[in-house]
């Protein structure tokens, strides 16, 4: 697969052939790993392995930190408290899955400024990112039911806090991935977009601009960003 690699970057940027990539290398439905490596391929061990790196380090708890200073809901303090390993439960997700999870909520949906366009609530949002599948139903009614066709994260297991298997659903196919861990299940999620030459789902464009910029540091300075997300670049590394 890595000699071909040049040869889906070339497929990736031309309009008539994007959506043809998991066809032509249908390997990446059934190896995990290729994901990880093709976006090693574009931006080096260093800028890939920052996110794994960084999170639990540095990053989670000064997030849990900035949710506290939101107004409060009750989906919201339930992630708070999963964040912490406080008072969780069968239904909650596992403390880095609910400390990613805050992101949405310090950088929510943006208005997109079409008074036609409904605004996407923050609930609405979370279920982009991640979505629990039970592991005694099949694939074809989770993936048939999902409006969106941007990729996000499929949690296979029998509860939200015992999960065994991590997927990337992208256009209603599965792409297994590598880590057994939320965390590397989120990174898979996020270097998704850049393997395949996806757009950020627009409600999450915030968010995924944040990890790219603050904490993968790819193109820092010349992408364009909210003011929300350097405010919190700013709160997040002083």
């Amino acid at each position: 697969m890595k000699s071909t690699f040049q040869f889906r970057q070339k497929m990736i940027h031309d309009p008539e052939k994007s959506s043809s990539v998991l066809s032509l290398f249908p390997r990446f439905l059934d190896t995990k790993g290729l994901v990880l490596q093709d976006f090693e391929l574009l931006f080096g061990v260093e800028t890939a392995s920052k996110l794994l790196e960084k999170w639990d380090s540095t990053l989670k708890q000064k997030v849990i930190q900035e949710a506290k200073n939101l107004t409060q809901s009750l989906l919201l303090s339930c992630l708070i408290q999963s964040a912490e390993h406080c008072n969780t439960t069968q239904g909650d997700w596992d403390s880095d899955m609910s400390s990613l999870l805050l992101l949405v909520y310090l950088l929510p949906p943006p208005s997109s400024g079409n008074k036609k366009s409904v605004k996407i609530s923050v609930q609405n949002a979370l279920d982009r990112v991640v979505r629990f599948h039970k592991s005694c139903c099949s694939f074809e009614e989770v993936l048939g039911s999902t409006q969106t066709t941007q990729p996000y994260i499929l949690a296979v297991g029998t509860s939200k806090s015992s999960i065994h298997d991590y997927y990337i659903a992208v256009d209603e196919r599965l792409i297994p991935c590598m880590a057994k861990s939320s965390l590397s299940a989120f990174d898979e999620l996020f270097k998704v977009h850049y393997v395949f030459g996806i757009s950020y789902d627009a409600a999450l464009h915030n968010m995924f601009t944040f990890l790219q910029t603050t904490i993968y540091n790819i193109d820092v300075g010349i992408t364009r960003e909210s003011p929300r997300v350097g405010d919190l670049r700013a709160k997040i590394l002083n």
